[in-house]
């Protein structure tokens, strides 16, 4: 048993010679990629027809291939002699290119949100154009948007207190500061549904401006409900001792993502929620 396990089971040696991981034939790229294909058609489905069945079909062939690729990853990490220096390193590439990838997607929706603030002619198509549009009404930022915003800032100081905690050893406060972290994750996305539930504007059929803001901050939310479940992941590990102070990439990962979701609410925050609530309050 690994001295640094802290009681947790057992691991065996992969019986490598080389640093590098040489992944096992695996069946869940090829089975992702026809449950995200079906997600696909399942939902112009909807769209056209209003037939749920395939879009239920793909988002279920998805998750599991999700919780079955996870867990074969899980299982690598806790093999010894697998995850080496040299591997964890491209683990660490690989998440920073993963979210620098996250980070433009949502340049896109800045972008687009700028585009229609600055210039609303192009797209508005009216004399003398306003963004938001006239007779647009917009949230208070300093309202549910400010709690949101707190929450998320109170979560990103939690999941430190996690990290140093799993550096110190102190697995037992590293649990408890991931399940907070967890709790405050499932209270932003309640918040931000009571929110939508109370928008002044519909997605459909709404104008430009409803699409833009529901597609930023939607997406965003959909991003905290992922982060928010890879914590949960790691809750589950901590509490199972798969971190120690020098193995627990698996829970810097997930660290790392949360702090972009948290970075990314507080520009959607300023410039969707403040900025542009100012614009039309003539401030």
């Amino acid at each position: 048993m690994s001295s640094d396990n802290h009681g947790a089971s057992a691991i065996t040696s992969s019986g490598l010679k080389q640093p590098y991981h040489l992944v096992d034939p695996s069946p869940w790229p090829l089975v992702g990629a026809m449950g995200g294909g079906l997600t696909l058609f399942g939902t112009v489905m909807v769209a056209h027809y209003g037939n749920w069945l395939a879009l239920i079909a793909g988002l279920l062939t998805v998750l599991t291939t999700m919780f079955f690729w996870w867990r074969d990853v899980v299982r690598e990490s806790r093999t010894a002699g697998v995850h080496t220096p040299v591997v964890r390193l491209g683990l660490r590439y690989g998440m920073m290119f993963f979210i620098t990838s996250e980070v433009m997607f949502f340049v896109a929706f800045f972008w687009a949100f700028f585009h229609f603030a600055l210039f609303p002619e192009h797209v508005l198509g009216v004399e003398n154009p306003t963004w938001p549009p006239a007779g647009t009404l917009t949230f208070d930022p300093f309202h549910l948007p400010l709690l949101n915003t707190m929450i998320l800032l109170l979560s990103g100081t939690t999941v430190t207190w996690a990290h140093h905690s799993i550096i110190e050893g102190k697995n037992r406060e590293a649990v408890w500061a991931l399940v907070i972290t967890v709790l405050l994750g499932l209270s932003f996305t309640a918040c931000q549904a009571f929110e939508y539930s109370q928008a002044p504007f519909k997605f459909m059929g709404g104008g430009v401006y409803p699409a833009v803001f529901f597609l930023a901050t939607g997406f965003h939310g959909f991003h905290v409900i992922i982060g928010t479940l890879f914590l949960l992941v790691c809750t589950i590990r901590a509490q199972a001792g798969h971190f120690t102070p020098t193995r627990h990439f698996g829970f810097e990962a997930a660290a790392w993502y949360w702090h972009f979701v948290d970075v990314v609410w507080l520009f959607l925050f300023i410039c969707v929620y403040w900025w542009g609530h100012g614009i039309i309050a003539g401030e």
